[in-house]
């Protein structure tokens, strides 16, 4: 048995992490692979922290395509072999002529849980622009979804499975920057990288919007690390490179900010 209330202390998403435990427990009992239903960044994190303390059960996390947000798990006993293709998921496309009414990622996720699915069966959705959007879901949801998304505000849709490998995955836009910075603080090293004042980064840290590793961080004070991921409510985020101290004891700051 799993030491489930140990495994639960001081978590934060403590709904999903309690249901993946649960699962867990089948994975070994049934000597089976277990699939999740897609996960948010912040959740996966924290599974993954959680899981990492155990030996008895393995995880192989996927989403579609390298860079998904949200993804499934699956999860089985150590023994047994387990890769990213026993995580079952399918693409659609939701094609229409969007040329006189641009659809948005919340029009298009609004229109498919407006047919009575649930957000935890649908992963990434990709905006196409004019053309409409491919999004991920589970595999069960193909046919009804092909019957029920007939619009995505005033545009007819056509939705059916496509290949995953049709995905058209943009790679993500970065800038490269380094910041000198006195310490390692976390208000010190985002204010550089997202390129706001000090104080106003106080101020997204106090109302908890800033995360670091996907974790809700509310100290300003925070050290940050190499390999540390900062990420800031609709501000996008910022990755921490190689660290060097400088000659006057400062710390040279290598980042990545994702836009």
């Amino acid at each position: 048995m799993l030491p489930r209330e140990e495994l639960l202390k001081g978590v934060e998403n403590r709904d999903s992490v309690a249901r993946v435990i649960d699962q867990a427990q089948q994975a070994i009992k049934i000597w089976e692979v277990v699939l999740t239903d897609f996960l948010s960044p912040p959740e996966l994190a924290e599974i993954q922290r959680v899981f990492n303390r155990l030996t008895e059960v393995q995880l192989v996390v996927w989403g579609g395509y390298p860079q998904a947000e949200r993804q499934r798990i699956a999860i089985a006993r150590s023994e047994l072999p387990l890769d990213q293709s026993q995580v079952s998921l399918v693409a659609v496309e939701i094609a229409g002529n969007f040329l006189f009414d641009t659809a948005s990622h919340r029009d298009f996720l609004g229109a498919m849980l407006g047919t009575g699915i649930v957000r935890e069966k649908t992963g990434d959705i990709i905006v196409l622009g004019e053309r409409g959007a491919q999004a991920i879901v589970t595999p069960e949801l193909v046919e009804f979804l092909s019957m029920s998304l007939k619009q995505v505000r005033s545009v007819p849709v056509k939705t059916q499975q496509i290949e995953v490998t049709e995905l058209k995955v943009r790679e993500p836009k970065k800038k490269e920057l380094t910041t000198v910075e006195a310490s390692l603080r976390l208000d010190a090293i985002a204010s550089a990288g997202f390129g706001m004042s000090r104080s106003k980064m106080v101020d997204f840290i106090d109302a908890g919007d800033v995360r670091v590793n996907w974790k809700e961080v509310t100290q300003a004070s925070s050290q940050l690390k190499s390999g540390d991921l900062i990420a800031i409510r609709s501000k996008g985020r910022l990755e921490v490179g190689e660290i060097a101290v400088t000659k006057k004891d400062r710390y040279r700051v290598q980042l990545t900010r994702y836009i």
